[in-house]
């Protein structure tokens, strides 16, 4: 699977398991740390480990996994790195509070609205 086609179906899995606000940035041009962050919120800790579940679990179908997996105790912030594109699942009060959307607004949105189902 090329990175384009990752990026999609990544996006399409948060959007078909109700992830709210997903967000796609390209940062390659500012930081060595991944291609694209996919930032995405969940309407409570479990929405968020369901929808970091469930990418997991449809990438490993297609034999693609994670190098690492991150997250916090509360399942509040979970991070899925795969080289190329990081996934950052949050509750909606740790995406406010740590404001990712923000602190890389330098990066190059990417519109995502034809790959989403309900808006």
């Amino acid at each position: 699977m090329v990175q384009n086609e990752k990026l999609e179906f990544i996006i399409r899995t948060l959007d078909l398991k109700k992830g709210e606000d997903i967000q796609a940035l390209e940062v390659a041009d500012l930081t060595i740390l991944a291609d694209y962050f996919v930032i995405v919120n969940g309407t409570s800790n479990t929405h968020a480990r369901t929808l970091a579940d469930e990418v997991e679990f449809q990438l490993s179908q297609k034999d693609i996994e994670p190098l690492r997996r991150e997250s916090d105790t509360g399942n509040t912030w979970i991070i899925l790195d795969y080289g190329d594109i990081l996934v950052h699942v949050f509750s909606k009060e740790q995406r406010q509070f740590y404001n990712l959307d923000g602190l890389w607004a330098d990066g190059q949105p990417i519109d995502i609205s034809s790959l989403l189902i309900r808006e």
